[in-house]
């Protein structure tokens, strides 16, 4: 079943289209008076892929193969953790430690993707998400840009990019629960539409309260899907003991959830209950803003389209606990 776009004059199509995994170069813009840390706006589409800014007059381009990472960090209550320098991470790619040449903790915009669940089974808790959305809006950087699908039998494009969240929060008021979930359809959808994104951070945001039942693509074809994009998968989920007693596949719905998101470096935030849902969509609204962003060289540079394994690991000063969260890899340009 082919996705359509609900929103009037917008001529999306629903057909996604998998991002090409060849991009190979990126431009880094270093203007003469600038840091040795690469600033955070130089983020690109996909770990390894080309720089879409157009540099300054004063600049000097220089041409190298590197991969940006996005990684948050969490203590081992889940509380973020900001202010960690260069020297607290380490960086492994295929079990050999890479030497990390960039580092930067600013707030740089991007282009996020909001999954709205509207299947029956979201009947009493379309309220509360209503208020979550609003909430993460609120605490989103004031350029990041939004579109919004609806699920349920099937995804629809309610509102395409835009920076205009009152709007957002019109069209979510608009939507109406029925049907069932087609969770996975939706997911695939949401990569295609970032297509058209303006910004080099892409990031999927999933609101919903369990696993798919209506779904033509696979689980296996989305997992690599998430694997060759750029995007983050961010999920904020409202299980519920009644949730667990519906069928198995709703019953796996956080489990599948948490696999797609691990692979692209983020997480599933678990509401027990609709009390508790603003407060975990405005923490996810703060991870965003408060990513690190790691630059790198791999030592191999062979362009042989393989996986490459990516592992962050800590070494903070006082040793207290701490938890990396970033993408599992990437796969390698191929020549």
């Amino acid at each position: 079943m082919t996705p359509t776009v609900t929103n009037p004059g917008d001529s999306s199509s629903g057909a996604a289209v998998k991002q090409n995994p060849k991009a190979a170069l990126l431009t880094l813009v270093i203007t003469a008076i600038a840091s040795p840390l690469l600033s955070a706006t130089a983020q690109v589409n996909g770990p390894l892929a080309p720089h879409k800014r157009q540099p300054s007059a004063d600049s000097i381009q220089i041409n190298v193969d590197m991969v940006l990472v996005n990684v948050s960090v969490t203590d081992t209550y889940g509380h973020l953790v900001a202010n960690l320098e260069k020297q607290n991470f380490r960086l492994f790619e295929d079990n050999v430690e890479q030497e990390i040449l960039t580092f930067s903790s600013e707030d740089v915009p991007a282009s996020i993707g909001l999954l709205f669940d509207t299947s029956q089974s979201m009947s009493d808790k379309m309220v509360a998400s209503r208020h979550a959305v609003a909430q993460f809006l609120q605490n989103s950087n004031p350029k990041d840009e939004f579109f919004l699908i609806s699920f349920n039998n099937r995804p629809d494009l309610n509102n395409p990019f835009t920076s205009d969240i009152e709007q957002l929060e019109a069209r979510t008021m608009s939507l109406k629960p029925k049907g069932r979930t087609a969770l996975v359809d939706a997911i695939y959808f949401g990569v295609a539409q970032m297509k058209s994104a303006r910004h080099d951070r892409h990031i999927l945001l999933v609101i919903s309260d369990g696993g798919d039942n209506h779904s033509r693509h696979h689980e296996a074809e989305i997992r690599n899907l998430l694997k060759e994009s750029d995007c983050q998968l961010y999920a904020l989920g409202i299980f519920d003991a009644h949730d667990m007693g519906r069928t198995t596949e709703e019953r796996e719905g956080p489990s599948l959830l948490s696999d797609f998101a691990e692979t692209t470096g983020g997480h599933v935030f678990q509401a027990a209950g609709l009390r508790e849902l603003l407060d975990l969509a405005g923490k996810i609204g703060v991870e965003l803003r408060t990513q690190y962003i790691i630059g790198y060289k791999p030592n191999d540079l062979r362009h042989d389209g393989r996986w490459r394994r990516i592992k962050v690991n800590l070494t903070p000063s006082n040793e207290r606990p701490l938890i990396a969260h970033a993408r599992t890899g990437y796969y390698s340009p191929r020549d």
